[in-house]
């Protein structure tokens, strides 16, 4: 359990109960497991949690058996109004309201709680009914952040069957070839075709009564991008998807076939000792791992990120943001506050101003990573940022761990710090008071309105593909 997370919380309100139904203060509670009061109010205030030895200690000494002590329900209704109360006042839409927390002391009764608690309720049903549009797509988003990050974002079978083809087309040391994976499709059955027609709402198209798998004849400089797609299109056999069901298997789907290229592409033995070799020389950096393996920056960032937490012991964050400051992508088992709304989506959120991911944008070498630590209310995290760009715009990739782990990194040397208070508006989302006032009434900006917003969902076998293209192409490429 994490110190603040909602198990301490109720522990805690159970432990108060049952002292209290006891008539023991503090102080008399922490003689018999001997423990100083103090040290008793952080556990009973959810802030601290207690060794199993206190458990079990605390236990004898309230006369109650342990798994009681231990249940999850809250042990009265005023205990479990303070408890949810306590989640809202957390949550990142009671943050950009800038108002102090309310503690629930003996002086508010249970009626004036339950109303307050009641408003909260109100406040995110109505925040929860204002983005119930894009409302499908951004909980499946979320559902698999947080399942990843259960993971460690790491997935063995995948890692086992990247490695187990990578090997049997012959793969020895270094990048991946063209040559190689063409080899992996063969093994399977398929032949490479790279064509000019393909539908726009498709990567690649898998033929599977013929044996081939079509692909564009060009992407990503250097054909990082052409390896990638031709992998996933394997991915989808190798795994035995079948056509998705709901947003969510579609989500996951997609999210399967991009790790089995990465690890492809960099497969773990190789990655990790690669790795591991440079953080024993404390000279990791990700554009390193990218020119080892011959990937994209992103493609190694977003590799880190499977391989750090489960074999390199640390802990981090990646985010890949627009130039225009919107999170596009995200991941972090750190304790990084990513911004997000009510539903606990962050996609198209704004990240702070004062974060790398965005201050990047303004140095003007960008050939290589920029490096900063940064303030925020939940520690202090060195972060080490690459930019680029596509035909449409500019973006961001950023890698970063908590302060104590910069050590492994290039770029721990870095004199550039910045403080951030986010989700406080007052941070660098809302003008200064004499500003506002100065502007208020007088400036009318007209909105742009983003074409993709009026765009529902494609209601095909696969989302986002038009199915009769897909049929149209592979009749016309029958005879090949």
């Amino acid at each position: 359990m994490k110190a603040g997370s909602p198990d301490l919380a109720t522990l805690g309100h159970r432990i108060r109960h049952f002292r209290g139904e006891r008539g023991l203060t503090l102080d008399q509670l922490g003689d018999a497991i001997g423990l100083a009061g103090s040290q008793l109010s952080l556990i009973e205030n959810g802030k601290r949690e207690p060794k199993l030895s206190t458990l079990d200690a605390l236990a004898a000494a309230l006369a109650v058996e342990l798994p009681d002590l231990l249940a999850r329900e809250a042990p009265s209704r005023r205990a479990a109004l303070e408890l949810e109360l306590g989640r809202a006042q957390s949550s990142p839409l009671y943050a950009t309201l800038g108002l102090p927390a309310i503690r629930p002391g003996r002086g508010i009764t249970d009626d004036t709680l339950a109303a307050i608690v009641g408003l909260h309720r109100e406040l995110q049903r109505r925040a929860s009914e204002a983005i119930a549009t894009p409302e499908e797509a951004r909980r499946a988003n979320t559902e698999l952040r947080e399942r990843m990050r259960d993971r460690d974002n790491h997935l063995p079978e995948i890692e086992q069957l990247a490695e187990e083809q990578v090997a049997s087309a012959g793969h020895r040391t270094g990048a991946l070839t063209h040559r190689e994976v063409s080899v992996m499709a063969e093994r399977l059955g398929f032949q490479l075709i790279y064509v000019n027609d393909l539908p726009d709402s498709t990567r690649s198209i898998t033929d599977l009564a013929n044996g081939r798998i079509y692909l564009p004849p060009a992407s990503i400089p250097g054909g990082h991008g052409l390896r990638s797609m031709a992998l996933q299109a394997m991915a989808h056999r190798l795994l035995g998807h079948t056509p998705p069901a709901s947003y969510v298997e579609f989500l996951w789907q997609r999210l399967e076939i991009n790790y089995f290229a990465a690890a492809c592409l960099m497969p773990q033995d190789a990655s990790v000792a690669f790795l591991s070799q440079a953080k024993k020389e404390k000279r990791l950096a990700i554009e390193d791992f990218r020119d080892a393996f011959g990937v994209t920056h992103e493609a190694a960032a977003l590799r880190f990120t499977n391989l750090a937490t489960k074999h390199l012991d640390m802990t981090l964050h990646f985010l890949r943001v627009a130039g225009d400051g919107a999170l596009q992508k995200g991941y972090e088992n750190d304790g990084l506050p990513l911004p997000t709304d009510v539903t606990g989506s962050i996609e198209g959120q704004w990240v702070c101003k004062k974060w790398s991911a965005r201050t990047a944008f303004e140095h003007t070498n960008r050939t290589t990573e920029n490096y900063q630590y940064t303030d925020t209310p939940e520690g202090t995290f060195w972060c080490a940022t690459q930019t680029g760009r596509t035909d449409a715009a500019e973006f961001s990739i950023t890698v970063g761990v908590p302060f104590a782990q910069a050590k492994w990194f290039r770029g721990r040397e870095t004199t550039m710090r910045a403080v951030s208070t986010c989700p406080d508006d007052n941070c660098c989302r809302r003008a200064p008071d004499g500003l506002a006032e100065r502007w208020s009434g007088q400036a009318w900006p007209s909105a742009r309105l983003h074409a993709h917003v009026l765009s529902p969902l494609p209601s095909g076998t696969f989302p986002g593909v038009d199915d009769a293209e897909v049929y149209e192409f592979l009749e016309s490429h029958a005879d090949q």
